[in-house]
């Protein structure tokens, strides 16, 4: 049986009701009579509370709670943020230290929450907010990444979260030694804001037993724990459904203070609330990516063969650690620290720093581009040095194609690849041979050209594990529950095309069911970039599960033994039989013979191993040296996807 989709393109499902204003985001669904939330937030990256009143606040025009530290300690909300954290060259573990849902004593950066206040109107809120007496005493505030300054957290003394490696330091060291030629440089990457296009937010509902949350997340397990965990509530008695969501990219995969201080809210009102972000406190109190700045140092042999590759990355974390703040930069960005390249003697050694800034995690592939941006700006610095084409020192350097399946030197395993013949393919789409002609036209109208090349490899990330439901019901559609989340990928369109295809259920009778935790049992979110890969996995093995409940049951039916009966995608078949049922047709009889236990199949899938998608990236450039104006003039780019889904989707 082909087990891997018809490669048919699709038009996404979903973008009808996005783009007619029907999409149904946390702002538009939130219960009539909500109340509303407002956030007090630091306007001091780092300082001392000297004094907090927030009795007039309290008294203001239709104000019916004002939360602070002290609030939800009297309350027995004593818990703080969730983080994981990583353990230390010296077999320590990372500092943990507290990240309070509102500032206590003390707040380390601008956009902190303070207080929050729930009020009838926005308006309302807003104008409490006015009211609350903060006066902070400045503390010197920590921005370099070093060692020392003023603490932020009595667990990290010296501002330094985790000292953190991976490799062998001395045979590395030893290659770099004996290398013909060693390169090194520093590279920045620079802090980047995510701005999605609909901002963090979320309302809670308290029926007096159960709670219900929905945030525009990227999934709702884990928002489930955590729920439960800092509120002392029974994991039953929280449901958290995650609605449409306008964009998500890592940054909301992650819990955030709100989302607890809305839950405790409509617990103690016994009403609901609502909450959303503004534009401006987004971008003060969304976690950001990258802030990173590398020292490598990279090795070749007489051959220009790369030999050798050390990293040491100085990490900013923020003022806290977020939930994977941690993990990213360390072991999220060793799963590709070799790239496409054939270096056994690498090492990776990376030191947190906590900092007065906004919190730093997961951003757009997590570690993995920022590895491999490093790797390559590197690869093109060597190549000046050098002396050689850029283009040539990749090659030379590749894994080739008869050395996979390829064992790197961090532990992963690349199963497949031919890195010379997509490169190829990318000069060709390029058209590397008519680049000289290019820039000589260039220079003749007093302009300069470039031409930039990244050759990336990305790895699949996230819970290797997923689950798939598929339902049939009584109208003769079907629904298939599914444990990720949508922020904008097309979901919707993918997985329904991926199970018509595997089973001749037609694309429109099938509706995909995400996002509530009451309707699915576990679910793996959405991160790490394992959406698609892990999903249909679990799919593949919920319809051979319906095959194999079906069959029997058919067998009977056509008068033949199971053995004989087959599936072709579409019917159901058997030599000596006229009979050959639809999977829809399959379900129709088994629901007039009372069988429900054949409407409803279930599975569970695990990936043996992950999947390492790379390609090569082409930028060419015009400048003009008069002015520094820079034209983009063309952008080639070459992917090794294997077999596509649903090819309108990957352009």
């Amino acid at each position: 049986m082909e087990k891997f989709g018809k490669s048919q393109p699709v038009k996404r499902v979903e973008d009808v009701r996005f783009l007619t204003g029907h999409g149904q985001y946390v702002d538009d669904i939130a219960p009539e009579g909500a109340l509303y939330g407002f956030v007090l937030r630091s306007s001091v990256a780092h300082g001392t509370i000297i004094e907090l009143d927030v009795s007039d606040a309290r008294e203001a025009p239709g104000v019916h709670l004002v939360l602070t530290a002290a609030d939800l300690a009297e309350a027995g909300v004593t818990e703080g943020m969730v983080a994981t954290v990583v353990d230390n060259r010296d077999g320590t573990k990372g500092a943990a230290p507290r990240r309070p849902l509102l500032a206590e004593g003390k707040v380390r950066f601008v956009g902190e929450p303070v207080a929050m206040i729930f009020a009838d109107s926005l308006a309302e809120a807003r104008d409490a907010a006015e009211m609350i007496v903060l006066d902070i005493d400045d503390l010197p505030a920590k921005l370099d990444l070093t060692a020392g300054g003023t603490a932020l957290h009595d667990a990290a003394p010296d501002n330094r979260a985790f000292d953190w490696g991976l490799g062998d330091e001395g045979a590395c060291q030893s290659a770099l030694e004996g290398a013909a030629h060693v390169v090194r440089m520093e590279v920045e990457d620079n802090r980047v804001i995510v701005n999605s296009m609909e901002p963090r937010g979320c309302f809670a509902e308290w029926d007096g037993t159960r709670l219900h949350l929905s945030v525009n997340g990227q999934g709702v397990w884990g928002p489930k724990g955590q729920l439960a965990k800092i509120l002392k509530l029974d994991e039953a008695n929280v449901r958290v459904t995650n609605p449409d969501v306008g964009g998500g990219f890592g940054m909301k995969a992650m819990t955030y203070p709100e989302y607890f201080l809305c839950a405790h809210a409509a617990m103690k009102l016994g009403r609901p609330v609502r909450w959303m972000s503004e534009r401006t406190e987004a971008m003060l109190s969304d976690n950001a990516g990258r802030d990173l700045v590398h020292e490598v140092a990279l090795g070749f042999d007489e051959n220009l063969k790369l030999v050798a590759y050390r990293v040491d990355t100085k990490c900013n974390l923020g003022a806290y650690n977020s939930q994977f703040g941690q993990p990213i930069q360390t072991q999220l960005f060793s799963r590709v620290l070799t790239g496409v390249y054939d270096v056994q003697d690498a090492y990776l050694h990376v030191e947190g720093y906590y900092t007065n800034t906004t919190q730093v995690d997961a951003y757009r592939g997590a570690g993995r581009p920022e590895a491999i941006y490093l790797l390559e700006r590197a690869m093109d610095m060597a190549a000046r040095e050098l002396g050689v084409d850029g283009w040539d020192l990749r090659r030379r350097s590749f894994i080739k194609a008869d050395q996979f399946p390829y064992a790197t030197t961090v532990g992963e395993t690349y199963d497949v690849g031919d890195f010379h013949r997509v490169l190829d393919h990318a000069a060709r789409t390029a058209d590397l041979g008519g680049f000289a002609a290019r820039r000589k036209a260039s220079q003749a109208r007093g302009k300069l050209r470039g031409m930039g090349l990244c050759y990336y490899i990305e790895s699949i990330l996230g819970d290797p594990s997923e689950g798939a439901k598929v339902e049939f019901n009584e109208d003769g559609t079907v629904f298939i529950y599914v444990g990720t989340q949508s922020n904008g990928q097309g979901h919707e369109t993918v997985y329904a095309k991926f199970l018509s295809d595997q089973t001749g259920i037609p694309f429109e009778k099938i509706t995909v069911i995400q996002g509530d935790s009451d309707r699915i049992e576990k679910g793996g979110g959405t991160g790490g970039s394992r959406s698609v890969t892990v999903q249909n996995n679990a799919t593949l093995a919920t319809v051979d599960k319906m095959i194999a409940a079906f069959t029997p049951y058919l067998a009977d039916k056509m008068g033949v033994k199971e053995a004989d009966v087959s599936f072709d995608d579409e019917t159901f078949r058997a030599p000596g039989s006229n009979l050959t049922p639809t999977m829809l047709e399959a379900a129709e009889m088994a629901r007039a013979d009372g069988r429900d236990d054949l409407l409803v199949h279930q599975a569970r899938a695990t990936l043996e191993a992950r999947s390492f998608p790379n390609g090569a990236h082409v930028a060419e450039v015009e400048i003009d040296p008069d002015t520094g104006v820079v034209t983009l003039d063309r952008y080639s780019v070459v992917d090794d996807f294997g077999n596509l889904i649903n090819p309108m989707l990957a352009e």
